[in-house]
């Protein structure tokens, strides 16, 4: 039940702000099935993300992330790209090719200061999450 009181509280809240503001981050799912070798999944390769990501810097463009599991289980290795534009799903990433074209993007978005659209190589590794 909203009392009085708690309605006045509510109108003047102010809301939370972040100095920390990168124009893209990017989450890579290393969870339940996501990077399992052993269950023959392919890799997801932590420790060479992270390696580039600080060597070069590129939080300053590209917020690096890794998470425990993102779901659809059904789509392992799964990466999300939150951008100002919305958020885009990737799945079944594999293989060095996939993991060396997201890192390019994340060069380009720092070099850029922006956001930037996804690279074409990727795009039929995207679906609709909801």
């Amino acid at each position: 039940m909203n009392t009085d009181q708690d309605v006045a509280a509510a109108a003047t809240f102010e809301p939370l702000t972040t100095k920390v503001k990168p124009p893209a981050q990017i989450l890579f799912c290393k969870g339940c099935c996501c990077g399992k070798t052993e269950r023959g999944l392919p890799e997801v390769p932590v420790d060479r993300l992270k390696a580039i990501w600080k060597a070069e810097k590129l939080n300053k463009g590209v917020q690096l992330t890794i998470s425990g599991c993102l779901g659809p289980c059904d789509l392992p290795n799964v990466a999300v790209i939150v951008t100002p534009q919305g958020t885009e799903w990737l799945g079944r990433l594999d293989g060095d090719a996939h993991y060396d074209a997201l890192i390019e993007w994340a060069r380009a978005c720092v070099a850029e200061r922006a956001a930037l659209p996804l690279p074409e190589s990727l795009a039929r590794y995207r679906f609709e999450r909801f």
